[in-house]
């Protein structure tokens, strides 16, 4: 077994623990890499794409293959001194370009990706069959470099879009049956409400991955791990934490 391969065998293995969930603190750069890794408590690191972009000046449709490595080159370094795995929110691991994409995360030591479903060129959900075939895709190029355990949390927009819960499971389901590990079905602004992450634990046999939040009609770690999610990941949220301290502190020195 490579090197490369034991470390996503073993972050595979974070997500296979009933009723103990994967807790992901995401980063978006050095600094903030190093802060979480330091941490004993941290098992994995992640990125969002949503934040490495604003840490460029981009927005997350704007953020472009280049930019993202370049990001995930320094957090990478972070990973391998701590000894902790790394994902990496590759978005729809751009278009054309997602063997070119996987090939330079593997070659960075990265051990999963967060993929979507969700064309960034167009905003459109790709056809399912397509979206399936992206999963394969990636999967083949792991396997190929000596990573059959490589790590996809393939990520499903059927409810942003406005579809209903039962085009998410369809989904999911062929999304896990293509190989991914588990299936983050994103809610958007609408969330998804307890009874929808009930049915999808049901439905995915256990390999869900949500996003986790702190508000106060949130569902906790707590919950959710009771409800046996897979994985639980912040998306911007410290970043966002971060910039409030940030701004709260300078206007106290600035006035």
């Amino acid at each position: 077994m490579t090197t490369r391969n034991a470390t996503a065998k073993a972050f595979k293995a974070l997500h296979q623990r009933p009723h103990n969930p994967l807790v992901l603190a995401n980063v978006w750069d050095v600094i903030s890499a190093r802060a979480v890794a330091e941490l004993q408590s941290s098992e994995a690191l992640a990125t969002t794409s949503f934040s490495v972009a604003r840490t460029v000046g981009l927005s997350d449709e704007q953020l472009t293959l280049d930019a993202n490595l370049a990001a995930v080159r320094g957090i990478a370094s972070v990973a391998t001194g701590f000894n902790k795995p790394l994902t990496v929110d590759i978005q729809d691991a751009y278009g054309p370009n997602l063997e070119t994409a996987i090939n330079a995360l593997i070659g960075l030591g990265v051990a999963g990706v967060n993929l979507e479903d969700c064309e960034l060129a167009s905003g459109n959900l790709y056809g399912i069959d397509e979206a399936s075939s992206r999963i394969e895709r990636v999967l083949k190029v792991a396997r190929r470099r000596g990573v059959p355990d490589f790590v996809v949390n393939a990520r499903c927009d059927a409810l942003v879009k406005g579809l209903e819960l039962d085009e998410a499971l369809s989904r999911g389901k062929r999304y896990l049956a293509a190989g991914a590990t588990t299936v983050f079905v994103w809610g958007g602004q609408r969330g998804v409400s307890r009874d929808e992450v009930e049915r999808m634990v049901r439905e995915f046999d256990g390999r869900l991955a949500v996003l986790g939040t702190t508000a106060p009609d949130g569902l906790s770690v707590k919950q959710l791990a009771e409800i046996g999610v897979a994985r639980i990941s912040i998306g911007p949220s410290l970043m966002f934490a971060a910039l409030k301290t940030i701004h709260d502190e300078a206007k106290k020195l600035l006035g």
